[in-house]
Parts: structure tokens; C-alpha cells; sequence
């Protein structure tokens, strides 16, 4: 063979190579428009209702719920407890029903689950007396708990870990989207005139749909990849091959008990509930006491519902943009340092400036968009951080866990007799908000030492090469951490 017939035969395999890629990469693209055009609206808004659900007793304390079950709750004590029990439960049942969650097909469990959430929800609506509206809201934490940290993992199933930051904050971002569309609900149902009390209505209004969409996520959620009929063939081998990025997942519907113990001996996991905590801290006060914070600053109580939309809209954006960063840089502890700060900022213009209220309400934006991005963050640090299917579905509901926690302080560090200024339960949730940002650069700084140290022993891998997790989670030498 001459020398112009073998470059003209290397020419040919390079192309029929690249090409090849280039195939590779179309296809790829395609079967991700298909996982987001299936997957995350359904995720996205039952996320919604779940946090609508969650969340609209704030609005519920304005349009007269405390006169009506609460004898008035003058100190403001009995509508604190109706909030954060609903944590209580959250708390207790969030990890044996994540990790049982791998035993049962996805979209069953997330159908069951919202199904049962939404009629507690609707429930509440019935309630005529403190121990009516307690039950509700502990029914409402344990359903709850069966879908809030099962998502990530769920997700973890269909996305890589390049793309996890962006889907998160998506999903998430509804949680700041039902603060607006809360808001805007809650302002329409304060003008209805019925025979109805209008808080009773803003639950029936929110609660009802819930159900309707538990049933249907049951029909329109995909199972795990290698058993979904949502597939054919060919992308179901292309989309259990980005599942394996990075690391091996389990191999279907299966627990190791290993990687539990795992998880509950990873301090890192502790230090994120630390984070999750001050978050949550922030996140509980600014759902329950958001529209009363804002009466605080002369508006009036349908006023005050409308006010709360333009926040909670900042907040979604900048969620969006900060994860849309953090992914393409593979780095999510300094970003959510960052947003921790500018949390604090926020509560730190509250606790100083007292007479100008347009500084006040800028305030409120820095809090709500701090506290939703770190939230959304943390969510898509240890989505793919705790290596094992097993060891996420333990390690990510122990965080959720420990953050919830601050749900509950938030619920108490408000009362009503300490209004206007609140200045307790502003420093409490400044301090947290910082103590996160101190952690979050602990955790991402020990990340960098852990990857910096296996490339020593090791040698550079390649960040999407498969690695067998079975045995030790991540803590199997080739895997890589995202800081």
C-alpha cells in the first residue's frame, strides 16, 4: 500500500471515529430533552403542590384561622406549634422511607405519597380546634417525607452529575415559585365572599389538585432505567451507561446494609445537615412569617400576600443562574458560602435598619434568594457526592433530617410578641446563615484534599469513568468528589 493510500485509510477510520462521536453525542442530547420533557415537569409540580401544601398556613394566619380554631392566639404560641409539628414527623420518617423507597417501583411510591399528602392537606380544611389541625399536619409531614428526599435520588437515576445542579434548582425553584404563586393565590381567595371561611378555602383550593396529580404521576413517571417501558432498547442501554459516570450504580431494586452504616459513620453528611440546618431555620420563618413580617412594614394584609411574589420570583432566578454556574464549574461548596452570605446579609440590613422600608424589603430579597440557592445547592452537592445508590438513599435523608430541625426552631423564634422588629429571631437565623457558610468551606476544602490525595496514590482518572461502588461507596479509590 503506498503512502498516499494509508493517510487516505487513517484519514477515513478518524473520520468514521468522529463521526461516530458526534452520533454519540446527538443521541445523548436527545435522550436528555426526553428525560426533561417526561421527568422534571411532573417532579417540578407536585414539588409545587408539596410546598403549597407545606407552607400555606402563613397566608392561612391572615385570613383569620387562628380566630377560628385558635381561640385567637394571642401569644401567637399555638399557630407556632401547628407549624413545626408538621417537621416532627418529617423528621422522624424521612430516612426508613427513603431507603424503603428502593424497594418499591418509583413512580408508585411518589404516586402513593402525594396522594396521601394532598389529603391531609385538603383535610386541614375540615379542622374545627387545635388537636384537628395537629393530626393533619402530622399526616402531612409523614407523606411528605416519603417524596421530599426521595426526588434527588430518583433523579440521580437519570442524570449525571454534570447536570444534577441545574435540574435541582429547577425542581427546587418551585419551592420558591409556590411562595409567588401562593402569595398570589392566597390575595385572589382573601376577595372570594362565601359562606366558606377563606382560609378553609385556600386549603380545599390548594389540597384538591394534589390528589388529582398523585394519580397521575403513577402513569406518567418512569421507573428505574432498566425496567421503565418508557425506553426502547437503545436508550435504555445509553441511559445506563450515564448512570454508571463516575460511579457503578446498584443493579436494581436492592439495600446494602454496608453503605447505611457507611452513611451514619461520613461526618461529611453531618456537616451538611449543619448547612441544611441554618437554611431550613430561614426557609420555616420566611414560609410561616413572610406576609406577617411584610404588615410589620405598614402594608395591609391582602397587600402583604401580593408583596410576597416578587421575592420569592428573585428567588427561583438566582437559584437557577448560581446552579447553572456550579455546574459547569463542578463546584458547589464555595457557591453555597457564598449565598450564605448573602442571606445574612439580608437579615443583617433587617436587625440595623429599622424606619426605611425600602431598604427593608430589599432585605427580604437577599434572604429568600440566599436561603433558596443554598438549599438547591446542597441538594445537588450530595446527589452524587455519597457514591451508592444505598448510601445516597440513607446519607440524603439523614442531611434533610438534621436540616429540619431548623425548620422547627424557625417555627418558635418569631412570636407575635416580639413584632415589629423580631430581633431575636433575625440574629438567630443570621448567625446559622453565616455557621453555613463556615461549614460549606470545611466540607468543599476537605473534597479538594480527599481528590488531591487519590490522584497522588492513584494517578488522574478520568471524573466519568465507571467506578465499582459496591464495596465502598465513595470511598472507592478512583472516585472523584465535586468540591
Amino acid at each position: 500500500m503506498s503512502l498516499d493510500e494509508k493517510a487516505t485509510s487513517f484519514d477515513g477510520k478518524e473520520e468514521n471515529v468522529a463521526q461516530a462521536v458526534v452520533e454519540s453525542a446527538v443521541e445523548e442530547r436527545r435522550l436528555i430533552r426526553k428525560f426533561d420533557m417526561r421527568i422534571m415537569p411532573i417532579a417540578c409540580i407536585l414539588y409545587l403542590f408539596a410546598y403549597l401544601d407545606r407552607t400555606n398556613l402563613g397566608n392561612a394566619r391572615l385570613q383569620g384561622l387562628p380566630q377560628d380554631t385558635l381561640h385567637g392566639d394571642p401569644t401567637g404560641v399555638l399557630f407556632d406549634w401547628v407549624n413545626s409539628v408538621f417537621f416532627f414527623s418529617y423528621i422522624i420518617c424521612q430516612v426508613p422511607a427513603t431507603i424503603a423507597s428502593k424497594l418499591f417501583p418509583p413512580r408508585i411510591w411518589i404516586g402513593c405519597a402525594t396522594i396521601g399528602w394532598g389529603l391531609c392537606s385538603t383535610l386541614m380544611s375540615t379542622a374545627f380546634n387545635f388537636p384537628g389541625l395537629m393530626v393533619a399536619r402530622v399526616g402531612l409531614g409523614i407523606f411528605e417525607a416519603g417524596f421530599g428526599p426521595g426526588i434527588p435520588l430518583y433523579m440521580s437515576f437519570y442524570y449525571t452529575r454534570k447536570e444534577m445542579g441545574v435540574r435541582m434548582a429547577y425542581w427546587f425553584g418551585f419551592a420558591a415559585v409556590a411562595g409567588a404563586f401562593g402569595g398570589l393565590i392566597a390575595f385572589g381567595v382573601q376577595h372570594i365572599h362565601a359562606s366558606v371561611a377563606n382560609w378553609r378555602l385556600l386549603f380545599i383550593i390548594e389540597g384538591c389538585p394534589t390528589v388529582i396529580l398523585g394519580v397521575v404521576s403513577m402513569f406518567l413517571l418512569p421507573d428505574r432505567p432498566e425496567e421503565t417501558t418508557f425506553l426502547n432498547e437503545q436508550e435504555r442501554q445509553l441511559a445506563l451507561e450515564r448512570t454508571n459516570r463516575g460511579l457503578k450504580a446498584d443493579v436494581g431494586r436492592t439495600i446494602n446494609k454496608k453503605h447505611i452504616t457507611a452513611a451514619f459513620k461520613d461526618w461529611r453528611i453531618y456537616a451538611a445537615g449543619v448547612i441544611y440546618f441554618g437554611a431550613n431555620c430561614a426557609l420555616a420563618s420566611i414560609s410561616a412569617f413572610l406576609p406577617t413580617i411584610l404588615t410589620t412594614l405598614g402594608f395591609t394584609s391582602a397587600l402583604a400576600q401580593l408583596l410576597t411574589v416578587p421575592p420569592y420570583a428573585v428567588a427561583a432566578i438566582v437559584l437557577c443562574i448560581t446552579s447553572w454556574f456550579s455546574d459547569r464549574l463542578q463546584s458547589r461548596g464555595l457557591f453555597v458560602a457564598g449565598v450564605s452570605t448573602v442571606a445574612a446579609i439580608g437579615y443583617i440590613l433587617l436587625l440595623t435598619v429599622e424606619s426605611n422600608n425600602h431598604v427593608r424589603y430589599f432585605a427580604v430579597f437577599c434572604i429568600t434568594s440566599g436561603t433558596y440557592s443554598v438549599i438547591g445547592l446542597v441538594i445537588a452537592w450530595f446527589s452524587h457526592n455519597l457514591g451508592s445508590e444505598t448510601k445516597k438513599a440513607t446519607g440524603i435523608p439523614m442531611y434533610m433530617a438534621i436540616g429540619q430541625c431548623g425548620s422547627v426552631l424557625g417555627s418558635h423564634i418569631y412570636p407575635s410578641t416580639e413584632g415589629p422588629h423580631y430581633i431575636k429571631g433575625f440574629a438567630i437565623t443570621c448567625a446559622l446563615e453565616l455557621l453555613s457558610a463556615i461549614v460549606a468551606i470545611i466540607v468543599s476544602i476537605s473534597y479538594r484534599l480527599d481528590n488531591r490525595e487519590r490522584d497522588r496514590k492513584y494517578g488522574m482518572v478520568d471524573p466519568d469513568a465507571t467506578v465499582d461502588t459496591s464495596e465502598l461507596a465513595d470511598k472507592a479509590p478512583e472516585f472523584r468528589y465535586v468540591p
